[in-house]
């Protein structure tokens, strides 16, 4: 035998070898393509929820400023160098406790000079006290005329004028040297100080000598547009604006840092009428500060409830963003879904309350959407939620 018949029948036992293997390879992705399209024809089974009018809860912030119950700006009355500073910025103090001290010499000058004036007018109208009583006699007798003694009389009066206006000015005096120590008017925090011992101060400076603030309690300042307060009266219709205000529930302040204030407060004044020029109305609601937490000058924002009644809530887990539009897939004849828009109004809890794009009565699904196709058929099965 040749070499070349040798290499053929070689060739031939080594494909009747592989031949079988390759047939029974070919078999099982025969059997495998013809069963893959059977899997992919099942019908899902996916939770639906029947939507329905529900009330819901939904809350509303504004933008607040805070302030102390008491808030008073301490201020000079007199003008002079300031002496003494006795508190530190952010102390607590009592009402009447020190606070600055202006040189007082100017005004004690005034109050000797006052005193002095006193006992000159005094003496003076001793003297003519002195006349009086020496010509009454004398124009009793008709020793006299009668128009001498009216003319003593007159200077006495004068005289006695004269006491009281320095009397006045003595008084005017020691206001002065009292208003050299300036004393507390309440209890509360000591504000920012930005004189200095040997300033000069005046009771025309800009700015005052600091502020002191009573915050066991605190104001949180906010407005609202004119719609948002017509709204917010309407929530209470047929009574007056003063009985909302009263039946209005508890009001939460979320702090600076995104936390919402461990107490409630409430509101409790509106202001008589709206800025023209921002077309907003003031409000104030009341918080109770123990902790010290809060301060003048701090701000937050109101969180205020809001009661709605007969309006469409979706879940939020059974809906989908794309393009910056929300979906969700509405069951619709042969169970077959359909993807629809949703107009959100707002939020409540995990639910959205839709504006439009579903109707009471209709079958949204709630779990499972993600792989579904427009006109995808399901088996629907009743939502736990």
């Amino acid at each position: 035998m040749s070499l070349l018949q040798r290499f053929y029948r070689l060739t031939f036992e080594i494909l009747l070898l592989f031949l079988p293997a390759a047939i029974i390879q070919s078999c099982h992705s025969s059997e495998t393509k013809t069963e893959q399209p059977q899997h992919l024809t099942q019908t899902p089974e996916l939770p639906v929820i029947t939507i329905r009018n529900d009330s819901a809860v939904t809350y509303k912030e504004y933008t607040a400023s805070l302030e102390g119950k008491v808030n008073v700006e301490i201020r000079a009355q007199v003008d002079g160098y300031l002496n003494k500073i006795f508190v530190d910025e952010g102390s607590y103090v009592k009402t009447g406790q020190s606070l600055f001290k202006i040189d007082d010499h100017t005004y004690l000058e005034q109050l000797n000079t006052a005193l002095a004036n006193l006992h000159a007018a005094e003496a003076t109208m001793n003297n003519a006290q002195i006349e009086v009583d020496k010509l009454t006699p004398l124009v009793k007798n008709n020793v006299i005329s009668e128009i001498q003694l009216k003319t003593a009389q007159t200077n006495y009066n004068g005289a006695k004028a004269s006491v009281e206006l320095a009397k006045a000015a003595i008084a005017s005096a020691r206001i002065n040297v009292d208003f050299t120590l300036i004393k507390a008017p309440v209890n509360g925090y000591i504000g920012r100080i930005p004189k200095r011992i040997g300033n000069l101060v005046s009771k025309n400076d800009q700015t005052g000598l600091t502020t002191l603030s009573d915050i066991d309690q605190v104001y949180a300042y906010f407005s609202m547009s004119e719609s948002e307060f017509l709204r917010f009266h309407e929530q209470s219709p047929g009574i007056s604006l003063e009985k909302t205000i009263d039946q209005l529930p508890a009001l939460s302040l979320v702090m600076a840092d995104g936390l919402v204030y461990q107490h409630k407060g409430k509101l409790d004044l509106v202001n008589g009428q709206f800025d023209k020029s921002t077309g907003a109305i003031t409000l104030r609601a009341t918080f109770p500060n123990p902790e010290k937490l809060l301060r003048s000058g701090n701000t937050g924002k109101i969180r205020m409830e809001e009661h709605q009644s007969s309006v469409i809530l979706v879940p939020i887990s059974a809906t989908i963003d794309q393009q910056e539009k929300t979906f969700v897939y509405v069951l619709g004849d042969s169970n077959k879904v359909k993807r629809k828009a949703i107009n959100i109004s707002g939020k409540s809890g995990n639910n959205y309350i839709v504006k439009d794009g579903v109707s009471v009565g209709d079958k949204i699904v709630t779990e499972g959407f993600e792989t579904l196709n427009e006109g995808s058929a399901i088996i629907p099965q009743q939502s736990k939620q």
